[in-house]
């Protein structure tokens, strides 16, 4: 059952992450009329926002751009940084809107930000068990009642996480097409087309999420559904 769970939203992920990557080389054929670059997108929407402690950066990759609360910086990849076209529009304009929910203290953004190391902690005791039940030792003394205990709750906790990051996820592009339609930095074609773009991108995370969700429902069924 794990292994069917596992193959059906890796191909469910594969056909989503393909879907995107396809609207995003589609979308960045189309040049701005407002001829404005990633980076600069992301400077004005930083800047319309009272937003000046934030840095905007190209890094390596490809879909690797990600606001890092950290070092307070928006991180844009080559094609997004000095792309000047719908996709690149999109992508710009939404990792500012995690910039401007970390400026407003956007509650699930805080929540999530909390979570992180209790979510890293998890993935490694996950981890431990589970490879530590494959090998054998001292796991095996343990019972199982209890194996099962740490599994489900280490697992749960990790669920959650992909939980909580949906609301900011979705919450980043609705600041992001309310502010580039308000700005007038995208004409009604371009707009429909960011807008396409964000939606496939965020779908990445609720493929997420719900392989997080069946996974965790198999192991409790796995542990605790047979009990009398």
């Amino acid at each position: 059952m794990i292994i069917l769970i596992v193959v059906l939203f890796a191909v469910l992920g594969f056909v989503v992450s393909s879907r995107l990557k396809s609207k995003f080389k589609k979308y960045s054929q189309t040049s701005l009329k407002a001829n404005l670059s990633g980076k600069e997108i992301a400077e004005l929407m930083l800047a319309d926002n009272n937003i000046y402690d934030v840095k905007v950066l190209s890094v390596d990759g490809q879909l690797t751009d990600h606001y890092n609360p950290m070092n307070r910086t928006v991180n844009l990849s080559p094609d997004v940084y000095y792309g000047r076209n719908a996709a690149a529009a999109a992508v710009a304009s939404h990792e500012c809107g995690h910039a401007v929910q970390h400026a407003t203290a956007y509650t699930w953004l805080n929540l999530r930000s909390a979570m992180v190391p209790v979510q890293n902690a998890s993935g490694k005791i996950l981890n431990i068990v589970l490879i530590a039940s494959l090998l054998g030792g001292f796991m095996l003394n343990l019972p199982y009642e209890l194996i099962g205990y740490i599994v489900v709750g280490s697992y749960g906790v990790m669920t959650l996480f992909t939980l909580v990051t949906l609301p900011v996820e979705f919450d980043a592009s609705n600041r992001a097409l309310a502010w580039i339609k308000t700005r007038n930095v995208v004409t009604q074609d371009e707009y429909a087309m960011s807008k396409d773009a964000l939606k496939w991108a965020a779908m990445t995370y609720v493929v997420a999420a719900l392989a997080a969700l069946a996974t965790l429902a198999y192991y409790i069924f796995i542990f605790f559904g047979n009990r009398d």
